[in-house]
This record gives structure tokens, C-alpha cells and sequence, in this order.
């Protein structure tokens, strides 16, 4: 301040060089004592205001610390509930894990329980009435949405109208899909959850429930036979028995795939036809055989007692006479002719020529007993060889287009499953009538050795001894 004071002193002395120095100085001297006055009063205006920002700050420091002093009491209180917080959360946390398993249990319960109920709900026919239940169980399955108990009711609602509906016999109006591929509103039998039917104008006909749209479409082929006239009379009222398909319609669709015996036959392909003319063959053959070993064994007692009392009696041109009327027609009638013939002779001549006469009828009482054989042995062989055909045009087919469509394999699998059935349908019957025929054949061949013997013992008894002959006749 002193500074400043000299320092506008000589200021105003050289400003006032021209005046008095006397004046100067004390008019430089008020003026300075007056700025230092004025100073100082600021001065002291400003520690006054210095003071007070002070005892200000100060107030605000203790109320700063005082507030603080509270924020660390409220942090201090607000640690110890975050640690309790967190020991409660702990414990929460534990208690939601247990009860989120429950959940999920119950959940996957639920969601098994509703995909039971969406397969049941598909596969029946009542479906075909009420669309929409279907979508209760699909918005269960959502992997996202929880259910909860109304969720559950429905689906035990919809569980139990299933089964009391499925008890149930009724006639509702529907519209289905008829045998000409079109829409059609028809009064609909329905016989629970197992069979359809519907009463159209001028036919009556069973109904296949189509999963894939929800509707009844008619069997392309009408009810023929028991069956037909069965349900007729139930739709007419004549009568309280109706046919009913337990197996869920699977039976009633072999009404519509059941195949005659020609499509059958046309299915097992070229090797077919073989096979049947082999069976027309065989048929032939049995045929003939039957109708000629019969004819052999027919009357063989009585030609032979006649020849017996002519030869007893030792009227040997009536014996040539029977022989001849007979012509040969009967093996015997040779075997007894060429035993005349050395009727002189020894019993071992006798024995030997009835024996070679036997030895020379065989290939006529045998005749095609051996081609029947070969054909009951060649037709198995004809339906196998139509199995390894038909499995290498299966093996074609998947080498082709893979085994995505079993209808692309049907082909070959038929004309392998039916050449075999085929075949042995044929070699079947033909084995047992070669039996039955060679059977037969022997047992002609034993009668014809018998009747051969008792011609020897006779002829020789009639050599030895006539009259004893006669007596033992008589």
C-alpha cells in the first residue's frame, strides 16, 4: 500500500512539475491518503466477505461431515441388509431350483400326457366333428408356454369326452368325400371311435377317417356279401347288429385292396404262366392216371373167380374165351394169358413167365407216375427261381431311388412272395396225388403178383391131381 502511495506521488510530481512543489506535495499527498482510505475500506469489505465465505464453507463442512457421517451410518445399515439380502436370496435360490425341477417334472408330465392326447385326437375318427380340439394339445407342446391348471382341465375334459363318445352309437350330419372324389353332406353312422358309415341316396358304404384332413372319405368300393346286407338292414332299421372294425378301420380297407386270384397271378410276373401250365400238366396226367388205374383194378375179383372155376374145372376154351372177351384191357388179363400159355410147364417155368409178364405190365401201371414227380419237384424250383428274379428288381429299384418309398419296391416283392406261393400251391397237390397214385399203382402190381401165385398154385394142383382139384372145388 505504502508502494502505491509513492508510486502516485511522483506520478503527480512530474505531472505537476509546473506548480509549486509545496501545493504539489500535499495535494498529492491528500490524494494518496484518500486512495489508500479508499483501499484499505475495500480491503477490509473484502475480509469481511472473506470472513463470511469462510464461517459459510465452514457451516457447509460440518454439514457435509454430518451428512456423510448419516451416509456412512445408512451404508454401514444398507451392507448388513445386503448380506442378510443375499444369505435370504441364497436361500430362495436354492428353494426355486427344488421347485424348478417340480416344474419341469410336471411340465414334461403335461407335455407327454398332451402328446398322448394329440396322437389319440389325430387317429380318431370323432376328430372329424370338433377339428379344433387337436390344437389344445399342439399349443402344449410349445417348448416355450408353461400350462397350468386350466391347461391340464381342458386337456382331462377333452379326455373324457373321448371316451364317452367313443362308447356311443349315433347319426350325425358330415360332410365327407364320396366314391366319385366329391364333397358331399351325408348323415354319418358313427360306432364310437371305430367305425364310420354313411346313408347316401341309393347306397350305403363304410368311411376311412383321413388324418391328414380331418374328414371322412368313403371306401372306393361298396360292402359286398354278410357284410353289405349287415349294414343295410342296421341303417334301415331291421335290425339291432351292425358290423364294427376294432381294428380302427385297417380291416375294412382290405375291402378295397383285397385282390382276386388273376390280379394275384398277374403280380408274380413272367414265371407265372410256366408254373401254370406245369399245374395243367400235372392236372392232366392225375387225371388220367385216376381214370386208368381204376379202370385196371375195376372187376378183378370177378375175372378172376371165373377164371378160377373154367381152370378148376379144366374147361380151358372157356378160359381162352374169357381171356379174349377181356381183349388185354386189364394188365391182370395179360399177366393170366401169358400164365395159360405154359400151363403144362413146371412151377419154375410157370413162376418165371407170370413174373416177367408182371415185370412187363409195370411201365403201363406206372406210366406218368414219374413225370409227376419230376413236375411236383420242378414247381418249387419255378416259384424259387421267381424269388431270386423278383429280389433282383427289388435290389434295382433301391439302387435307383433308395428306400425312401416302399411303393417302389412292391413290384419286385410281390413277384417274389408270389412266385413262391405259386409254386408251391402247385408242387403241394402234386405230391400228394403222386402219392396217392403210386400208392395205388403198387397196390394193382400186389394184386397182380397175388393173382399170379394163386394161378400157379392152381395150375399146378391141376397138373399133379384133376380130380383132386375138382373135389377140393366142390
Amino acid at each position: 500500500m505504502k508502494r502505491l502511495i509513492l508510486t502516485a506521488a511522483m506520478a503527480l510530481l512530474v505531472l505537476g512539475a509546473g506548480e509549486s512543489p509545496a501545493e504539489d506535495l500535499r495535494s498529492a499527498y491528500k490524494k494518496a491518503h484518500a486512495a489508500r482510505e479508499a483501499e484499505e475500506l475495500k480491503a477490509l469489505e473484502i475480509e469481511a466477505r472473506i470472513l463470511n465465505d469462510r464461517d459459510a464453507l465452514t457451516a457447509e463442512m460440518e454439514r457435509l461431515e454430518a451428512e456423510m457421517s448419516a451416509l456412512e451410518t445408512r451404508l454401514s445399515n444398507t451392507e448388513k441388509y445386503i448380506e442378510i439380502t443375499e444369505g435370504r436370496r441364497a436361500d430362495l435360490q436354492d428353494k426355486w431350483e427344488g421347485s424348478e425341477l417340480d416344474f419341469q417334472e410336471i411340465s414334461g408330465n403335461v407335455r407327454m400326457a398332451a402328446r398322448d392326447l394329440e396322437s389319440m385326437l389325430t387317429q380318431s375318427q370323432l376328430t372329424a366333428f370338433d377339428p379344433e380340439r387337436v390344437d389344445l394339445a399342439g399349443r402344449l407342446l410349445d417348448s416355450g408356454y408353461f400350462p397350468d391348471i386350466d391347461d391340464i382341465s381342458a386337456m382331462a375334459g377333452v379326455i373324457l369326452g373321448e371316451i364317452k363318445q367313443s362308447g356311443q352309437v349315433a347319426i350325425r350330419d358330415a360332410e365327407i368325400i364320396n366314391r366319385s372324389g366329391e364333397k358331399e353332406t351325408v348323415p354319418v353312422l358313427v360306432l364310437g371311435r371305430f367305425t364310420a358309415a354313411y346313408d347316401a341316396p341309393g347306397e350305403n358304404g363304410f368311411l376311412d377317417y383321413s388324418t391328414d384332413g380331418r374328414r371322412f372319405v368313403a371306401l372306393s368300393k361298396l360292402p359286398t356279401g354278410g357284410l353289405g346286407k349287415d349294414l343295410d338292414a342296421y341303417l334301415a332299421g331291421q335290425t339291432d347288429q351292425v358290423p364294427v372294425d376294432l381294428s380302427l378301420g385297417n380291416a375294412l380297407r382290405q375291402i378295397v385292396y383285397k385282390t382276386d386270384l388273376m390280379e394275384q397271378i398277374r403280380a408274380g410276373g413272367p414265371l407265372v404262366y410256366p408254373i401254370a401250365l406245369l399245374a395243367v400238366v400235372a392236372l392232366l396226367i392225375i387225371l388220367y392216371k385216376l381214370i386208368d388205374l381204376s379202370m385196371v383194378g375195376q372187376g378183378t375179383e370177378k375175372f378172376m373167380d371165373r377164371i378160377q372155376d373154367h381152370v378148376f374145372r379144366g374147361e380151358w376154351n372157356r378160359v381162352e374165351a374169357v381171356l379174349e372177351k377181356e381183349n388185354g384191357r386189364s394188365p391182370i388179363t395179360k399177366v393170366i394169358r401169358e400164365g395159360m400159355k405154359v400151363r403144362d410147364e413146371d412151377r419154375e417155368t410157370q413162376e418165371s413167365v407170370l413174373q416177367e409178364a408182371i415185370l412187363a405190365q409195370l411201365p403201363r401201371v406206372e406210366r406218368g407216375l414219374s413225370i409227376l414227380a419230376v413236375l411236383g419237384a420242378v414247381a418249387p424250383l419255378l416259384g424259387l427261381l421267381g424269388t431270386v428274379t423278383g429280389m433282383i428288381e427289388t435290389f434295382r429299384v433301391i439302387t435307383l431311388y433308395g428306400t425312401g418309398d416302399p411303393k417302389l419296391m412292391s413290384g419286385g416283392i410281390s413277384e417274389a412272395l408270389v412266385t413262391t406261393e405259386l409254386g408251391l400251391a402247385v408242387a403241394i397237390p402234386i405230391m400228394l396225388m403222386h402219392t396217392l397214385l403210386n400208392r395205388r399203382s403198387d397196390s394193382i402190381v400186389g394184386k397182380m403178383e397175388e393173382k399170379a401165385v394163386q394161378l400157379t398154385n392152381i395150375l399146378q394142383i391141376h397138373r399133379r391131381d384133376p380130380l383132386k382139384v375138382m373135389e377140393a372145388r366142390g
